[in-house]
């Protein structure tokens, strides 16, 4: 599985992480810690995920940026810790997975898997299996693809809600759009779940926003004006998109989080939330998301996002 594609090294505080590189210059970092992805940069080097300047590597804290797994619960949508345990839990490399099913000729990649320790069983009493896929394409696209499978024998189901928390870095977020929600039903957690109808063409940012939109196309794209650059997301098996910015206010507020850095930072999650998933034993749920960051095609002084959201 190993190759020169794929670093096995120390990060921050001594916590091992896997960096992997692709030949044109792009790369990808994943701690074990929370099978946590902290960084992901283009052929120039550029990175594209946020990671708060205080953010804290140190276990129980999640890392404040990259993209956070939140299993196997989404926010506060149940008795659980705030999106799960599985965010600060240390992963183990999966050196035997069951085959994926995967058109990538890449070999920049990782397999880790998370199985519930005792405790863990203690505030959520269900045997399950999560791997993780984390894939460098070629084209430095990046990949994330879950396997959740019940793995319980006493017969029991279990459901879960669940999001890809990834912070995508922006310029300037008063100057960032995301394209692909028009229109679409979302609930507002700002204003208690209640369900609203999106208007207006793209979504702009000019205060504080957390939104979940519901049953959302396959494809969304964010658009950073100043960058002249625009990620693609593409998701499989996650209906739901968050979005997120916590603004001046809810910035100041978090510990581990810049007093400025939220106009340089937005959160698209692609996620189950709204609908939980449910498994019985010996069932696998499979969610993928995959990003990519083009470079803006412009017409007549205006972001051109149809050619992105209709191309391949």
């Amino acid at each position: 599985m190993m190759s020169t594609a794929v670093e096995i090294t120390k990060g921050v505080n001594g916590l091992d992480k896997v960096i992997l590189r692709e030949v044109r210059g792009s790369s990808a970092e994943v701690y074990l810690y929370g099978a946590h992805v902290t960084s992901w940069k283009n052929d120039y080097g550029e990175e594209l995920l946020f990671v708060s300047s205080k953010a804290i590597f140190k276990p129980p804290k999640a890392i404040r940026g990259g993209i956070p797994i939140c299993f196997p619960q989404f926010s506060n949508n149940g008795s659980l810790e705030p999106h799960g345990f599985a965010r600060n839990r240390i992963w183990s490399i999966d050196n035997d997975p069951p085959p994926f099913p995967t058109n990538s000729s890449s070999k920049a990649y990782v397999d880790l898997i998370l199985k519930p320790s005792e405790d863990d069983l203690k505030i959520w009493p269900h045997s399950f299996e999560f791997r993780l896929r984390v894939t460098l394409g070629p084209g430095g696209d990046l990949m994330l693809i879950s396997r959740i499978r019940n793995t319980s024998t006493d017969g029991k189901p279990f459901t879960f809600t669940f999001a890809y928390h990834t912070y995508f870095s922006v310029s300037d977020i008063s100057e960032v759009r995301v394209e692909g929600l028009e229109t679409l039903d979302y609930l507002d957690n700002l204003q208690n779940k209640e369900r609203f109808t999106e208007q207006g063409d793209a979504i702009t940012f000019e205060s504080e926003v957390d939104k979940i939109y519901l049953s959302t196309p396959t494809k969304i794209a964010i658009l950073d004006h100043e960058k002249k650059r625009t990620f693609v997301i593409r998701k499989d098996g996650l209906p739901d998109a968050v979005v997120w910015n916590p603004w001046d206010k809810k910035a100041k507020a978090m510990a581990d989080f810049g007093d400025d850095e939220y106009k340089h930072m937005l959160c698209v999650e692609a996620a189950a939330v709204e609908k939980p998933i449910t498994l019985k034993p010996g069932e696998e749920w499979r969610g993928r998301q995959e990003l990519s960051a083009v470079p803006s095609s412009y017409r007549s002084g205006q972001l051109d996002p149809q050619k992105v959201i209709q191309g391949s």
